[in-house]
Parts: structure tokens; C-alpha cells; sequence
């Protein structure tokens, strides 16, 4: 009794392989292959271009706010002071700050200073966040001490004052400009608290990569802050960087045994979560989406095979009279099918690779082209969109289009396979 070829002999490739070559004129179908081809090729370059982006706004969002603010946030809960008036400060902040810093996972704790001021030059004027801090803390915080951008010397800093350089965009300043600082909570007399009015030099310009964050931030040296806020021996809050800020929540508990009773901690997700959250939501659904076009372009190789088994059925009929099981028939055409979605998944993953790695330089010849209006800091907050192409990501468009391809071409492949061979060649 004679032996059964095996699974995906070779004489099955060849048959597939000269099926998808064969011209129209022969009964083949090569403009319907390389529609199939395109389309996947493209789809899975678009859903690898969204996942990168995705994963690069992602990690940009969450840099600039790791780079330019405390991981924590520890305050005072409201008290009463003695005359009346609600308070938050915290005036035993270096015994509170040093309990901290002996908590595991905790790198360094900062006293801070936190006021709202007007910031004036000349006939230009400015809200602003003015944050009181020391030196070296402020050295800890890479997207102020070691922006993209910066004007001036950070060690320079006790010397004036540090300003984001959208703040200096606005007031018309650069290095060595004096600004004023406005506070209605000024200088206690005896008829009241009247403005407090001072004026520094700027020493140094920043910028860390968000708008809201340039456009509003003003560092002041601890001390002078201390004055200016009428903090003398008080800090408002303390600022706590920790080694891995994605497990802070999982520190809260440690954070506020150390830090006493009226403890109360802010972290970096609370500030951010909801954005977050919508951020999740968002990769989902373009996932999704992004899935779906794939199913779209992997639906054209159905086109295909049905019209290459129409094409087909005459040597579909010779083939089985020949000794060909139904199985090397099923064989012959889903390998027809799954080479389209394999050839064309590889070629989108190359333009969907060089697309991500090339992003930069794509975006900038678009929002040049069109006038500089594509990407506005003022409404998306981060000053660039970047593309970061991770392999999970290339992985899982991978993945998804061999699974969409290989298991929509098992439906035309057992059609052609359980074809009688009587009926395909009775009018031949």
C-alpha cells in the first residue's frame, strides 16, 4: 500500500506557489493576490504606526510630569491656627522629612514653598505659580536641572530667580532681567496685610517639555520664598521622589505611618490618574479598531481563493483523480492564502517600523507643510509627539494578522478541498 505524502510536502508548495504566479490569462487571479498583499501590508503598518505613537505620547506625558514634579506629595490635614484662619503648613517639616527619607523605596524628600503670585514686567503681566526650594532639591528634578532647552546656570539660582521660559515668553524676559512679584498676602502692619512687592533677576529660563508647566511655573530660592509667603520657619509641603515611581500607591501606607498624624499624601497618579484612565481607553479602542481594518484587508484573500478555486476547479479535478487527498488540496490553497497574509504582514511591518523610527522627521516635514498648525502645544499640552516602537507592540500586529489571514483562508481552502472531482471536470 502506498504511503501518504506528509503535511506541507514540498510538491504542495510548488503547486501554491505557481498558483499565485499564474497570470489572469492562465486562471489565475495575481491582481486580486496583490490587492490582498497591499491591503494587509498597509493595515498592519497603520496599527503598528498606532501603537507607537500611542506608546510615545504615553511615555512623554508621563516623563514631563516625573521630570518635573514630586513622585509624593506630603501635607498637613487643615487645622485651625490661633487666630482662626485654616492652615496647612507643617513647622517640624526637616524631623518630618528625615522620618521619611528612612522609608525603603524613598530617594529623596524636599521642603517646599507654595504660593500664587503675579508676575510683572513693565506693562506685562502674568499669573504664575511661584515653588520655594532649595538648590540642590531643585537639582533633583531632571526636567527643570537638565531640560532639552535651557537658558542660563542652574547653580546661578540662588542668586535670582528660575522661570519657565514660557512665562519668559509672555512677560518679554531673558537672562539678567528683573521681573516683580506681586502678592496680595504681603506685609502684616498695623493696619492690615498690604501687597508685598519684590523684585528679582532672572537667572536662569527653563523649559520641561509641557505647556501649562512653562507657561505658569516660577522657582524661588527656599529661604526668600519663606519670606515672601510669611513662611519664616514653615514649610507648605513636602516633595518626595521615590525609585520606582509606577509602585508608589503601593508605598502610601509606609509614607503615612512615617509622616505622623495629619499626614495627608498626593501622588503623581492622583494628579494624573483621569487622564490616565483615559489614556487606557483610548488604546483600547484604536486597538480595536485598528484590529478591525486588518479583518477588512485579511477578508480580500477570501476574494482570491474563491475566485482561484473557481479559476482552478478543472486542476482541482485532475489533481484528485490523480491520488490527491482532500487534505493536500486544502494544503495547496491554504498555503496560497497564508503566504498573501505572511508576505504582506512582513512587508507592513517594515513600513510600519520605518514609518515609527523616521516619525519625527515625517511630522515635522507635515506640520511645515502645512503651516506649523498639526501639533499645538497650547491644546495637547507636551511640546512634540514622538513614536516609540516596542516589540510587544510589533509582536501583537504580528500576531493578530497571521491568526486573521491563516484562519480566513481555511474556509476557500476546505471548499477547494471537498470539490468533486466528478462535477469539476464534467464540462471539461
Amino acid at each position: 500500500m502506498a504511503k501518504s505524502p506528509a503535511p506541507f510536502s514540498r510538491f504542495e508548495w510548488m503547486i501554491a506557489w505557481r498558483y499565485l504566479r499564474a497570470k489572469r490569462a492562465e486562471g489565475g487571479v495575481s491582481v486580486m493576490t496583490w490587492i490582498s498583499l497591499i491591503g494587509i501590508a498597509l493595515a498592519v503598518a497603520a496599527l503598528i504606526i498606532t501603537l507607537a505613537v500611542r506608546a510615545g505620547f504615553r511615555a512623554e506625558f508621563i516623563d514631563t510630569i516625573l521630570g518635573a514634579n514630586a513622585h509624593v506629595t506630603v501635607y498637613n490635614s487643615a487645622i485651625a491656627d490661633e487666630n482662626g484662619r485654616i492652615s496647612r503648613v507643617i513647622p517640624d517639616y526637616e524631623a518630618k522629612a528625615e522620618a521619611l527619607r528612612k522609608v525603603p523605596g524613598v530617594t529623596h524628600v524636599a521642603p517646599l514653598v507654595r504660593g500664587q503670585v503675579m508676575a510683572n514686567k513693565g506693562s506685562y503681566n502674568a499669573g504664575v505659580q511661584v515653588l520655594g526650594i532649595k538648590l540642590d532639591d531643585l537639582k533633583t528634578l531632571p526636567r527643570i536641572a537638565n531640560p532639552d532647552l535651557a537658558q542660563g546656570n542652574i547653580e546661578d539660582f540662588d542668586k535670582g530667580i528660575a522661570i519657565g521660559s514660557g512665562v519668559a515668553r509672555i512677560l518679554g524676559v531673558g537672562l539678567g532681567d528683573k521681573i516683580r512679584l506681586i502678592s496680595p498676602n504681603g506685609v502684616k502692619t498695623a493696619f492690615g496685610t498690604s501687597p508685598r512687592v519684590n523684585a528679582y533677576t532672572v537667572t536662569y529660563i527653563f523649559s520641561a517639555g509641557r505647556y501649562d508647566i512653562d507657561s505658569t511655573r516660577v522657582y524661588l530660592p527656599f529661604a526668600e520664598a519663606q519670606s515672601f509667603f510669611n513662611r519664616e520657619g514653615v514649610a507648605d509641603e513636602l516633595e518626595i521622589m521615590v525609585k520606582d515611581p509606577e509602585k508608589v500607591d503601593d508605598m502610601a501606607m509606609d509614607l503615612l505611618r512615617a509622616g505622623g498624624d495629619r499626614t495627608v499624601i498626593w501622588t503623581w497618579r492622583d494628579a494624573s490618574g483621569s487622564f490616565l484612565k483615559a489614556l487606557d481607553v483610548e488604546d483600547t479602542v484604536m486597538f480595536v479598531l485598528m484590529s478591525i481594518l486588518v479583518l477588512i484587508a485579511s477578508m480580500n484573500i477570501i476574494s482570491g481563493l474563491v475566485m482561484l478555486v473557481k479559476n482552478k476547479g478543472r486542476d482541482i479535478g485532475i489533481l484528485r483523480t490523480m491520488g490527491l487527498t482532500e487534505g493536500s488540496i486544502m494544503r495547496v490553497f491554504f498555503i496560497c492564502g497564508a503566504l498573501v497574509g505572511l508576505i504582506g504582514t512582513i512587508a507592513g511591518v517594515i513600513l510600519g517600523s520605518l514609518f515609527a523610527l523616521y516619525f519625527d522627521q515625517i511630522l515635522a516635514f507635515v506640520n511645515g507643510a502645512s503651516g506649523g498648525n498639526v501639533w499645538d502645544a497650547s491644546v495637547r499640552g507636551i511640546y512634540r509627539l514622538p513614536a516609540r516602537l516596542e516589540l510587544k507592540d510589533v509582536v501583537s500586529a504580528v500576531v493578530l494578522s497571521l491568526v486573521l489571514s491563516f484562519g480566513i483562508t481555511l474556509f476557500p481552502a476546505r471548499r477547494a478541498a471537498r470539490m468533486n472531482p466528478v462535477e469539476a471536470l464534467r464540462y471539461e
